[in-house]
């Protein structure tokens, strides 16, 4: 008997008031940004995990981490855990290693997103889907 061999990455919505932090990746296509991402390192829980990735890409502080959906991955043995997050604080310094370029993004002035297959644009959507709700609701 045999266990499948896993590797589980997390990646992660953050929300300040009504804005998104989107990034883009050097891996990415020209314009395109996403949320964060990466890998869970060994002994490590997903929250750690979800914690490390937002603090060593782009150095700031989260809360209120939840758990949202999971996706396979189109690596070999890979599982990608969603989870939202709010801001807690601290200024945006991108690792270079990994990104070019990351800020907050709202519902009016997004740049190029991933396919709509993708956990990163579900967890994008639900939250433009309930801004728009909102909004509705307001006006």
């Amino acid at each position: 008997l045999s266990f499948p061999r896993l590797s589980p990455a997390i990646i992660v919505r953050i929300q300040r008031d009504n804005q998104l932090l989107l990034a883009h990746n050097h891996r990415f296509p020209k314009g395109r940004y996403s949320i964060l991402a990466g890998f869970v390192e060994p002994g490590e829980t997903l929250e750690e995990a979800v914690e490390r990735e937002v603090e060593e890409e782009v150095g700031i502080r989260i809360r209120d981490i939840e758990y949202f959906a999971s996706q396979s991955w189109p690596f070999p043995n890979s599982l990608m855990l969603g989870f939202t997050a709010k801001y807690a604080g601290g200024e945006i310094r991108v690792d270079d290693e990994e990104l070019s370029h990351a800020d907050w993004f709202s519902v009016d002035n997004l740049p190029d997103l991933p396919p709509v297959i993708s956990i990163s644009r579900q967890l994008i959507d639900a939250f433009l889907e309930r801004q728009r709700r909102q909004s509705d609701d307001e006006g």
